[in-house]
């Protein structure tokens, strides 16, 4: 039965790591999870990228791979103020949200904020053709940790490289 917010599956499991080369290897190493396609998300990648309700650029690094039909992300803090960094400051590296798939990113937003969610942190245009978007929502208190919203691109760009090399 689907909840009433539509979260029906968690496609997607993020940890923040402070060096992302050195978690790539290790995830690789000691658990076999990869291959991991790298990219940089920062202004020169997103249209618009707010933080806590501004406009706001801030730059990632990230490492995506598969186990099963659930996406694992590696994110590395770069620059700027984002969550990510919020986060290591905090609590240093380790688990940092879950995300679901969704169709409509803006009616996403919306319905967590009717839930009392407020969005933490959001981009849009990682894709090709510039589509794709992610809204992260502030459920900390209530769910203990953080929920990602990803609307997907029709398509990916080539990523940077690739850990290990194919």
């Amino acid at each position: 039965m689907p909840s009433p917010n539509g979260v029906t599956t968690i496609d997607q499991i993020a940890v923040v790591v402070r060096d992302l080369d050195a978690a790539m290897e290790r995830y690789w190493t000691q658990l076999g999870i990869g291959p991991w396609d790298v990219y940089t998300y920062g202004p020169h990648r997103l249209r618009t990228m707010t933080y806590r309700g501004e406009e706001r650029p801030y730059v990632m690094r990230l490492a995506l791979a598969f186990v099963g039909p659930t996406m694992y992300e590696l994110i590395e803090h770069v620059e700027g103020p984002s969550i990510y960094e919020e986060f290591l400051n905090e609590h240093g590296e380790g688990l940092h949200h879950y995300g679901y798939y969704v169709s409509d990113i803006d009616a996403a937003i919306a319905e967590m904020a009717s839930r009392g969610y407020a969005l933490m942190q959001s981009g849009r245009g990682f894709g090709t053709d510039g589509d794709g978007a992610y809204a992260y929502f502030d459920t900390t208190a209530d769910l203990g940790c953080i929920i990602e919203a990803i609307e997907l691109p029709r398509s990916m760009p080539e990523p940077e490289y690739t850990y290990p090399a194919r």
